[in-house]
């Protein structure tokens, strides 16, 4: 159920209104006031609808729209808001829309014209928001992309700073994997960067770790609320599931190991000082013969090799 801002002062015409709202099967959020309505649609996860009076207590409706657009984050739905006024004159009209209104109804409204114009925005919100997924999805593994990964972990980095919560992140890379490519060809590759994505993802099955495809060969693990030494052993286990079978291809049976390298984060870090740190214990892992797990500390976890195809 979408909900929709409803800020009307007018108190019978608010009731009228989330009565209706509820009817056509939104979720009405009725305030009365401009000020809060702004506090809204400003606020942690707003509603995407919104309709406004354009005279409103403590702010008008052109101002909230105004201050809307101009603070707008792009990691938070855009907001779509129809203006409710009683103005219909073409310079009326024109300076809702500069203030940054997406359409209006004017009053006294026809019901009828409410819902189509609450039906346009719906299905403009909706479309927004598969866009904004498939922005932040890779298509391949259907996992997060590098995208979308970065601004998780940002956002986790701000929480785990506020709070002094644990956050350890990893980078895992396949290793020889152009050798994949180059002798069994792209479309065997392709089925192996899905199956290790799934066996990542059924590996994390059970923890708060989320994982990304940060690009080419290589994923993003972030484990919210897990120390560095929580991680490390769940890498451990990730690193054996992903090399302990081979990936069924058309071109045959493809044995596939990963080299990981975890970071715990410490407050006052930058995003770019924990994923180097994560990096250069990966690169080390390589170094070190691959098919193993490195803490940013140094310390290496690995085990006998498995079968190579």
């Amino acid at each position: 159920m979408m909900r929709v801002l409803l800020a009307e002062d007018e108190r019978a015409s608010r009731m009228m209104l989330g009565s209706l709202l509820t009817k056509w099967g939104y979720e009405p959020l009725p305030v009365e006031d401009g000020k809060e309505a702004l506090e809204i649609l400003l606020g942690e996860e707003p509603p995407e609808l919104a309709l406004v009076d354009w005279l409103l207590p403590g702010m008008e409706g052109t101002e909230i729209c105004r201050r809307v657009r101009e603070e707008f984050k792009e990691d938070v739905a855009y907001p779509y808001i129809i203006l409710l006024t009683v103005k219909d004159q073409k310079e009326s009209l024109l300076q809702g829309f500069e203030a940054g209104a997406d359409d209006y109804v004017t009053k006294p409204f026809d019901p009828r014209e409410l819902r189509v114009r609450l039906s346009v925005g719906k299905r403009i919100v909706e479309l927004q928001r598969a866009l904004r997924y498939q922005a932040e999805r890779d298509f391949l593994t259907a996992l997060m992309n590098r995208r979308g990964i970065m601004k998780y972990l940002e956002g986790e980095m701000e929480e785990g700073g506020a709070d002094g919560s644990s956050l350890s992140i990893a980078v895992l890379d396949l290793d020889h994997f152009k050798k994949v490519n180059d002798t069994l060809g792209h479309s065997a590759g392709d089925e192996v960067l899905r199956e290790v994505a799934r066996r990542i993802t059924s590996a994390l099955e059970g923890t708060r770790g989320v994982v990304g495809r940060s690009g080419g060969e290589e994923f993003l693990l972030v484990f919210p609320g897990c120390a560095e030494k929580k991680a490390f052993e769940i890498c451990g286990q990730i690193r054996r599931y992903i090399g302990e079978s081979p990936v069924k291809s058309v071109k045959g049976d493809v044995y596939v190991t990963a080299s990981m390298g975890v970071a715990g984060y410490s407050v006052g870090w930058s995003l770019d000082d924990l994923v180097n740190l994560a990096d250069t214990a990966m690169y080390r892992a390589k170094a070190e013969g691959r098919n193993r797990v490195c803490l940013g500390n140094g310390a290496c976890e690995m085990e006998d090799m498995p079968k190579t195809s």
